[in-house]
């Protein structure tokens, strides 16, 4: 169907490796040539190991979930003729032990907040419908074991 590439770089600079304390900070560059500074997150490499302004991995992973939820939702509303002004999402991971005891991202709690506008405004039960056939939609969503989690706000 579809392929999709990203580059991860990382380069020593100054400092020792063989003793685990060099930087983590690195970049992603994506196809149509966006870099993003990444890191490890601070929560699990220490600073100044880490760089706590980058995106770290966890972060993006929240993102992409919500990032993707919020474009099928968008795509399903303007079908059903809402008109949507605004989608603010402040989505939250939390990472904690599996039953296997390995250390993974959970659960994901999405909280969108979704502003209308027109002569037409969707009902509270309709914007949960959208919202559960955007989660069934999403390819991200369909592509982790994480709990996903919809808390819509109006």
């Amino acid at each position: 169907m579809s392929r999709y590439e990203a580059t991860v770089l990382w380069e020593r600079n100054e400092g020792s490796f063989a003793d685990n304390s060099y930087s983590r900070g690195h970049k992603w560059i994506f196809d149509g040539g966006l870099t993003v500074p990444a890191s490890a997150s601070p929560d699990i490499v220490p600073l100044p190991m880490s760089v706590a302004e980058n995106v770290d991995p966890e972060e993006a992973f929240i993102a992409s979930i919500s990032s993707c939820h919020m474009l099928f939702f968008l795509s399903l509303a303007a079908e059903a003729g809402f008109v949507v002004d605004s989608y603010t999402d402040n989505a939250v991971g939390s990472m904690t032990k599996r039953g296997d005891g390995r250390i993974a991202i959970t659960r994901v709690v999405l909280r969108p907040e979704v502003l209308y506008s027109g002569n037409v405004l969707p009902e509270p039960a309709q914007v949960d419908d959208l919202h559960h056939r955007a989660h069934e939609l999403c390819f991200i969503a369909n592509s982790v074991r994480t709990e996903i989690v919809v808390e819509s706000i109006a």
